[in-house]
């Protein structure tokens, strides 16, 4: 993921429902308007203003259930949102979980190694002794140098077997000296293997526990945010329709006014025309409505500073990047080796989410920059930019809380031109977005290729 500047991505939801409906109404009022000049033959009939004035009363009342309950909506999806972030939190938190299990799932592995070279050393050692006990059996004597003298040829026999056996018997302790320490170290091994195996059964549990929590957290945000837009577009829908009814009496009556106007226009004229008085005195034509000021970007804030990037390093992240746009959003997929399918509840999504796009982007730079955003920003702490003094390849970060990179959620790379690569957030899909750093939740940026 994951993903993220939650509150602008709830509002564009917001505002594209909203302006599919604008569209249905101005095409309503459109074809109202429209149909007045054929109409005029017929003589339009007028509505009055008590049913204009009804419609008109219908629409305000739906206005104003709206607004009673747009407060009561915004705080449902600030809940939403807050429940969205909490659960990428999680998600991280569970990465790094992980990521502590399999460094301890590699370490009971060496030991249990380990401790199986220890138990095979112990055998040899033992078989050793055996041999030797073996050996004393069968010759009827553990003191072979009693043997060696008697059967001697002569006395410098004797001297040379009797040094032979000296050594051999310095052997025989030697072996059974070594069995005991074998007999120690493959003790401490199977215990460390134990322990450390114990050790990373914990770490995979607790990973489990968390990754649980994170996918009930995300799934409940989601039926969260479902809900509240239902119940949004329900509210506007009914205003909608008032809206176009509304319209519709407007558009009738501005037809109406229209065909009154054209039967007096040619009254006026045909006794003009009749008359020898002087002319009438045509209206003055409407003013034109004053066009609207264009609106001013606003400023972006500052930030700190790094090193020069790496033009080519830079440009290979950003090149990767690319390669991955239309790729669908997938709630912890995607990672240094490209997309994958994600954690419940899109193990079904094949794609990134914001931290394993841009891990896959550097990745094929040669530069490895963490695998959560939060790590990401972290490992590059050092090379902050300043938002007036971005370059292509830098990674831009949004958190709840601009003093805790624990709270980042969200991270992009920044391509220039004041615009960036994400991959957003649920149900989209790796895409170029305008560089959000005026938004509140902007945490900072950073340079990896520096």
């Amino acid at each position: 993921m994951g993903e993220q500047d939650e509150a602008r991505f709830g509002t564009e939801r917001r505002e594209a429902r909203w302006a599919a409906r604008v569209v249905g109404i101005g095409v309503a009022g459109a074809l109202c308007l429209g149909a007045a000049p054929g109409i005029a033959a017929a003589a339009p009939r007028n509505p009055s203003d008590s049913q204009l004035s009804a419609a008109q009363q219908a629409r305000a009342d739906a206005a104003a259930r709206v607004g009673e309950i747009t407060a009561q909506l915004a705080s449902a999806r600030a809940g939403a949102d807050a429940a969205h972030q909490a659960a990428l939190v999680a998600l991280q938190d569970y990465e790094d979980k992980q990521a502590a299990y399999e460094t301890a799932k590699a370490a009971a592995e060496a030991a249990a190694a380990a401790a199986a070279q220890a138990e095979a050393d112990l055998l040899e050692g033992r078989d050793d002794v055996a041999a030797f006990a073996r050996a004393s059996y069968m010759r009827g004597t553990t003191a072979p140098g009693m043997t060696a003298m008697l059967s001697a040829g002569g006395p410098a026999d004797l001297v040379e077997r009797a040094a032979l056996l000296d050594a051999a018997g310095t052997h025989r302790v030697d072996v059974l000296a070594q069995l005991t320490v074998l007999e120690v170290q493959a003790e401490d091994a199977e215990e460390v293997a134990s322990r450390t195996l114990g050790e990373a059964d914990q770490l995979q549990a607790q990973a489990a526990d968390l990754l649980a929590g994170a996918q009930a957290q995300e799934i409940a945000a989601r039926a969260q945010a479902d809900a509240i837009d239902a119940q949004e577009d329900a509210l506007q829908g009914e205003l909608q329709q008032a809206q176009q009814v509304v319209s519709g009496l407007e558009g009738a009556r501005a037809a109406a006014q229209q065909e009154a106007a054209r039967q007096t226009s040619a009254q006026q004229e045909a006794a003009r025309q009749a008359a020898t008085a002087r002319p009438s005195t045509p209206a003055p034509a409407p003013a034109p409505a004053p066009a609207p000021a264009p609106s001013r970007p606003r400023p972006l804030p500052g930030g700190g500073q790094a090193g020069p990037p790496s033009v080519s390093a830079a440009q290979t992240a950003i090149a990767a990047a690319r390669t991955q746009l239309g790729v669908a959003y997938s709630w912890g997929g995607g990672g240094t080796n490209g997309p994958s399918y994600g954690i419940a509840p899109d193990t079904e999504v094949f794609g990134f989410d914001c931290s394993g796009l841009t891990q896959y982007a550097y990745a094929r730079a040669g530069i490895a920059i963490g695998g959560t955003s939060r790590d990401q920003w972290w490992l590059n702490r050092n090379q902050q930019v300043a938002v007036g003094a971005l370059q292509p390849g830098d990674l831009l970060f949004w958190g709840s809380d601009r003093y805790d990179y624990m709270s980042i959620t969200h991270v992009a790379i920044y391509i220039g031109d004041g615009q960036m690569i994400e991959a957003p957030d649920r149900g989209k899909h790796v895409t170029i977005s305008s560089a959000r750093t005026s938004s509140s939740t902007y945490f900072g940026a950073v340079r990896p290729s520096a």
